[in-house]
């Protein structure tokens, strides 16, 4: 087996911070939604429902502001609040690839990690690419999926392995469902993936 090399976070290309927001309730992610745009300068990424009957709201801006607007989000969410995250310095891969406009340049080995929450997937594919060269495929948020969520990524076996190993270690416990790697996938694979 081939040695894993780590990646140099320091070098590691930057998208500022995202938060992201998961809601009981669609009406109250709406309401929660307006709260966060007014409340500091961040983009809302995306503000929609997901099964069985969420609402998410992902944001991006600069780390200050998506906490302040964050912190107004999860008042607003009340009991209605599944799940949330601030991840700081997000791995520009990742918004990428919960737009599904991730390009993949060849199918390597796959892995693919499954939560209980689209928050936990978030964490989990920024995780995965920090700790090495991966092409994330897709995050894949609830819709479809009866609650769930999860991420496919593309790499060289070694990297692949130690990617979702890092995403595995970042999911909270108990929201993980599955991990697996695909060492040799069939060509065919790729059509299903994208």
């Amino acid at each position: 087996m081939a040695e894993v090399s780590t990646v140099d976070e320091a070098t590691l290309p930057r998208t500022p911070a995202i938060g992201l927001l998961e809601l009981t309730s669609i009406a109250r992610g709406v309401v929660a939604c307006d709260a966060m745009a007014k409340r500091a300068p961040v983009e809302v990424v995306r503000s929609q429902t997901v099964c069985p009957g969420k609402y998410v709201v992902l944001i991006r801006g600069d780390e200050e502001s998506v906490r302040e607007s964050m912190e107004v989000g999860v008042h607003y969410a009340g009991g209605h609040l599944v799940d949330r995250i601030v991840i700081p310095n997000l791995h520009e891969q990742v918004v990428p690839a919960l737009l599904a406009t991730q390009p993949l340049p060849g199918l390597r080995a796959v892995g693919i990690i499954e939560t209980f929450s689209v928050a936990s997937t978030i964490a989990a594919a920024d995780a995965a690419c920090k700790a090495a060269e991966v092409t994330l495929i897709e995050v894949r948020m609830s819709n479809g999926l009866g609650g769930k969520a999860y991420v496919t990524m593309s790499g060289d076996q070694y990297a692949v392995e130690a990617s979702v190993a890092a995403g595995v270690a970042a999911v909270e416990s108990g929201l993980l469902l599955r991990s697996e790697v695909i060492p040799a996938p069939h060509p065919d694979l790729g059509k299903a993936l994208l």
